[in-house]
Parts: structure tokens; sequence; C-alpha cells
């Protein structure tokens, strides 16, 4: 027992010695060893002092003030890298986390996660500071979608050099993010076509009942040279600060009082304006739940009077509370739907409320700050597949993973984060990778070479809590926030397998037993994994033939 503890302390000190010096390594300082502190060559910062004319009626800068600074940093990070004018296209969910006051500093930094043909992403932290106690608060973060044009026609962009840990990090997950925004249109459609929408009528206010159409709200703009960049496009970040004026006033019909926006729903632009277009808004509540409320925008355009047909720009749903006294949100009054139209915005708004939650909940936050295991339903399996993939993109751009054996031809990594040990094992299998892809992307077929594999714990997804298999007192559960496979083609009839796991501390000891080198479990169901694919390749090779 004694030599068996001495070996697996040695194996333990290989894996976790110069974690200090690997993780400084990361931080990306200096890649390419020229100068003491690398900057994203795309990135640029603005920092602007908060001052009256800034802030609504309680001294907090005005949320549409904030929506112009950051559309300004963002393009002007994405002309960086485009060389050429560029026009917002998108911006995704932003959830304002903290609100800033009159004298207090705003910062915003902006930089280009990835390019595609001819748009890009751009990623905007936003923080706030008080100058005179040094305080600082971390307001929102957003990701905008930016294209580039010159002389009307699109510009195909160069790609984007990953440098860094979290540039890789970015720069891997920006093409979920991005097939994300091109199936939430159909995503809303099929959860309203799958799924029941219920009232929670106990927690309502039902004494206090407003009929929508009291709430709607219509005003005008004029486009001026001030709104507009140096090629007469309108800013998208003032068309974003108009919407989110009528949207405020719409709100405020419902409640009565001075509402705070809390959350702006992912939306796209449909087309520019020009100076000199008239842009019309029309706001109207179009669900109130206990504590918020959705505000639907839509926004036209047209260029003379004497024109009969407007242009859609765009719309937006922003969500709203009221605060008390000890900022605690209030409850609201029952929203009426009046008319056909009225009940299909307040049906949608109920839709739209549980992606949001399932967006927020598995998508936005930090892995940390959320159960691992997550509840699975129809209506969330998008974005569970999102955070699947993502995740692992993630675990697979991190640079501090350290080789810790190699029996076999089979290497095994070890990466120690704060909260996890997450292993890594890699093989050359003489098989397609096509054909690899669909053999272990079978699960009905993973317990011929995985005799760890038991459902309902399917680990090549992730964890996931089922009502039929509820948490019972004789087992410890034990829970994997992300795993999963990727191929590499190596050359002709060559597959290089890489297999991922990031777990929690209760498989720590299985993990560390086959780490410290006291199991071969892993290299055996590796092993058999090679077999797997090698006994049943030709089986397929009609099947690829036919795709």
């Amino acid at each position: 027992m004694q030599n068996i503890g001495n070996q697996l302390r040695r194996g333990l000190t290989s894996i976790f010695s110069g974690r200090a010096s690997r993780k400084q390594a990361a931080q990306g300082r200096d890649p390419a060893g020229t100068m003491e502190t690398y900057r994203n060559p795309t990135e640029v910062q603005m920092s602007q002092l908060v001052l009256l004319y800034h802030t609504n009626h309680r001294g907090e800068l005005s949320v549409g003030q904030l929506l112009k600074w950051i559309d300004i940093t963002a393009c002007l990070s994405a002309e960086k890298h485009a060389g050429c004018p560029c026009v917002t296209a998108s911006v995704d969910d932003i959830y304002f986390e903290h609100t800033i006051r009159t004298g207090q500093v705003v910062n915003i930094k902006a930089k280009v996660n990835r390019a595609f043909n001819s748009s890009m992403e751009v990623g905007i932290q936003v923080t706030s500071e008080d100058p005179c106690n040094e305080k600082q608060w971390n307001v929102c973060k957003a990701l905008a979608t930016f294209v580039a044009q010159r002389n009307s026609s699109k510009v195909k962009l160069k790609q984007i050099l990953p440098l860094t840990e979290e540039e890789k990090v970015e720069y891997s997950v920006a093409a979920e993010r991005r097939r994300m925004r091109l199936v939430y249109t159909e995503t809303i459609r099929d959860l309203l076509a799958k799924s029941v929408i219920q009232d929670d009528l106990e927690s309502r206010d039902c004494s206090r009942m407003v009929p929508a159409e009291k709430t709607r709200v219509e005003s005008v703009e004029l486009v001026l040279p001030p709104h507009a960049n140096h090629q007469g496009n309108t800013f998208g970040g003032q068309i974003m600060a108009w919407m989110e004026n009528v949207a405020t006033i719409a709100a405020s019909r419902l409640c009565g009082a001075h509402p705070t926006l809390k959350t702006i729903e992912m939306f796209h632009f449909r087309g520019p304006s020009q100076v000199g277009d008239r842009l019309v808004l029309k706001a109207i509540v179009n669900n109130a739940f206990k504590n918020s409320m959705e505000v639907g925008v839509c926004v036209e355009a047209y260029h003379q009077e004497m024109e009969s047909c407007r242009r859609h720009l765009n719309s937006a749903f922003m969500t709203f509370v009221v605060l008390d006294g000890d900022d605690q949100p209030i409850t609201l009054p029952w929203i009426q739907p009046q008319g056909e139209e009225g009940e299909r915005r307040y049906r949608e708004a109920s839709a739209r409320k549980k992606m949001r939650l399932d967006r927020k909940y598995i998508v936005s936050c930090k892995q940390t700050e959320v159960p691992l295991s997550v509840p699975w339903d129809p209506s969330n399996q998008v974005y569970l597949s999102y955070n699947n993939v993502s995740s692992l993109k993630m675990l697979m751009a991190k640079d501090t993973w350290v080789l810790t054996s190699e029996i076999n031809k089979i290497k095994l990594y070890t990466l120690e984060d704060d909260k996890f040990l997450s292993f890594h094992m890699e093989m050359t299998v003489y098989t397609d990778t096509a054909q690899a892809f669909l053999l272990l992307s079978d699960l009905g077929r993973r317990p011929e070479w995985d005799k760890h594999y038991q459902e309902p714990y399917v680990l090549a997804l992730r964890s996931v809590t089922l009502p039929t298999h509820p948490k019972t007192p004789e087992y410890t559960r034990g829970e994997t926030l992300c795993s999963g496979f990727c191929l590499w083609r190596e050359g002709d009839q060559q597959t290089k397998v890489s297999y991922y796991n990031q777990a929690t501390t209760s498989f720590l000891n299985y993990v560390t037993t086959n780490v410290a080198g006291l199991s071969s479990e892993f290299i055996t169901t590796f092993k058999a994994c090679e077999q797997f694919l090698l006994d049943n390749k030709s089986e397929l090779a009609l099947s690829l033939q036919n795709l």
C-alpha cells in the first residue's frame, strides 16, 4: 500500500507541478515574444465620463446612450480589421447587470472574435468605475455582427489568427454562435408549434388589467448627419437608442412608473437607412409576467412623404422591470391582449421568455455558476446542443494540456483548472474520418467498445436530469461538464481521434488512478474503440458513397 501511495503521489505531482507558470503562459502575455504586454490588433477601447445630459431623471446613464457608445466602439474594431466601412448586421442578447450614475466612468473594450466571408463577430465588454473610490463593476457583455462594405458591395475579409488561449476559445465558439443566430427564427416557430403556453395566474395581479392597446406608442425621427457614419448610413446604435426610448414609454404606460431596462433580445438589421430618411418607431407591451414585461419595437423607414411603401428595418424585444425603494422588482399588472395579432404577440412573448431563460441558463452564464446537470426538454435541446459543442471547443482550445503518458501509441493528456481535472486521449486510426464520425456518433453502438457506458447517463453529450430517473439516496451521482470526440483527417484513410472529458470530483478517484498509472482502464477502453472502428469501417463504406 505504501508503494502504491508513493506512485500515486509521484503521478499527481507530475500533473500539477508548474501550475502557476502554465497559467501565466496561457494568459496571453506576448505570444510573439516581442513586447511585454500583448494586445489584440483589432482591439479598440473607449472611456467616457458620464455627465448630466447623458442621464435620465434618476441620475443613471441612459441605456440608449450606452448603446450608441457600444455600437461606435464595436464598429471601429470591425473597421480596424476590415480596412473599410462596416455596418451593424445584428446584436445578440444583452443583459444589463449594473446601472451607471453621473460622475462615473464607462469603459468599453471591443475586439473581433472571428471573421467569416464578409461578416465578423465583435465581442464587447463594458465596465464602469468610480474615480473617487476606485470601485469597478461589470455592466454587460455584448456580441455584435458587422458586415464589411466598399462602394455598397460586400468585401471578403481576411481571417483572424488567434494567439492567446482566450482568443482561441472565442474564435472556436464564434462559429457555434453564428449557427445559433441562423436557426433562431426556426427555433421560435418550432417551440410555438410543439409547446402549450400556460399563464401563471396565481402569480399575476389580476385585479389590475391593462389593455395592450393602451401601451401602444408611435414616434417618428428624422435622420440627420450627426446620426450617420461617414458613408451616410444611420448608426445602428442610434437606431437602438431611439428604440429604447419608445419601448420605455410603452412600458411606463403599463406600470404607471419609471421602468428599468434589463435585457435586449437578439435582433437583426434587415437593411440600412440613410441621412434624410424618416424612421417610424412603434412599440407595444406584448406580455407582462409577474415581475417583468416584454415590449416589442418595430422600425420602418421611408424617404419622402409621398412614399406609400415603408421599409422594415428591424424588430426587437426588450424586457423591463420596475424596482421599488430597495431595488427589488414589483408585481406588474396583467396585460390583456386584443385581437388575433395581440394574441399572437402574447403567445410569442411567452415562448421568447422560455428561450431567454434557456440561453442565459445554458449558454450565457459561466459554467461554474449553474448546476452541471441541466433539466432536459425538447424546447431547450437546441441550446444544449450549442453548449455541448462550444464547451468541447473551449476545452480543446486550451494550450496548457500536459502529456502524462503514451502507451501503445495512445497519448493521455491532463489539464488542471481551479475546479476541474480534465483528461484528453489521442490516437491515430487507419479509417476514413467521415466513417469514424458516423460510427462514434451512433450512441446505440457505444456499448460495443465502452463497457462503462450505461443509460441514462449519456457522457458523449453531457449530464442531464430526466424526470423518469430521479436521484436516489443509495447512489452517488457523477456528472460530466462536457465530453466528446474530435476527429481530424490525417491523410488518405487515416484519422486522428481525440476524446475530451471534463468531470466533477465524483470521478476524480477514477481519473487520478488512471493518470498515475495504477490502472489501464483508459488505455484499454480507447484500444477497444480503435478496434471497433477498424472492425466496422467496411460496413459504412457504401453508406458514405450515398451521402
